[in-house]
């Protein structure tokens, strides 16, 4: 079977007989689900985990709660995410007789690896403001967490908006293994279409194209907020 034969037997299956509804109602939606869920996680977890990073480490609590993290972000960010998935899925939670269901558990589990890597990049992000600005904060009478809260997260999150960006695209992508556990997205919704006749040039070329497209979309939101936060820095 050449190209546009494939192509045709594709689009029939794909439009005619109505494939798109579940490209978009369980593939599209699912995988833009996982992706946006686990980074809002993600900056929660990463911006707790770097605020204890750049915390003064003259107590104990501080310097226990680095250990804790440091665990957290070696594990995360030293283990491929398609294991974080089988062990959540099928060992972790089973133990714990926990059962919150595939798409829950690549929810949660991107958003942890998520905040592993938002860790270090607000982390980075906290450095670059000057030190001045938690200074002028603590002479103004605001404790540690409030000055950290209200004066440096907020200019550290715009010193670090074009890398949540590609922190982001890198999420999208990575949901095309969470067919690893049963759960649907783009990747699982195409390669059952191609195995109704066993060609999968075609969907998976479409599952392509669609990928394409989202990265682009998120690639110029990202660029439109970055301007726009930025816009009051022109004198």
């Amino acid at each position: 079977m050449d190209f546009l034969d494939q192509w045709s037997a594709f689009w029939r299956l794909f439009y005619t007989n109505g494939g798109y509804k579940r490209v978009l109602s369980e593939g599209l939606a699912n995988t833009l689900k996982i992706s946006i869920l686990g980074l809002i996680i993600g900056i929660v977890i990463g911006t707790l985990i770097a605020a204890v990073k750049v915390m003064p480490k003259y107590k104990r609590l501080p310097r226990v709660l680095n250990v804790f993290c440091n665990i957290y972000v070696g594990f995360f960010r030293g283990t491929p995410i398609v294991v974080q998935l089988l062990l959540a899925y099928y060992v972790l939670f089973p133990l714990m007789g926990v059962s919150i269901g595939s798409l829950n558990t690549c929810i949660l589990i991107f958003g942890l690896n998520s905040g592993a890597y938002v860790s270090e990049i607000m982390r980075a992000g906290i450095q670059s403001v000057d030190a001045g600005q938690m200074e002028a904060g603590r002479a103004l009478g605001l404790g540690y967490a409030p000055a950290m809260i209200k004066i440096v997260i907020p200019q550290a999150i715009k010193n670090i908006l074009p890398t949540l960006g590609n922190e982001f695209i890198a999420l999208i992508k990575d949901t095309s293994v969470v067919s690893f556990v049963a759960a649907v997205d783009l990747y699982k919704v195409f390669t059952e279409m191609g195995n109704v006749n066993y060609e999968y040039l075609a969907p998976y070329l479409m599952m392509a194209i669609i990928y394409i497209v989202l990265i682009l979309l998120v690639t110029l939101l990202f660029k439109l907020i970055e301007q726009k936060m930025h816009r009051g820095d022109r004198v």
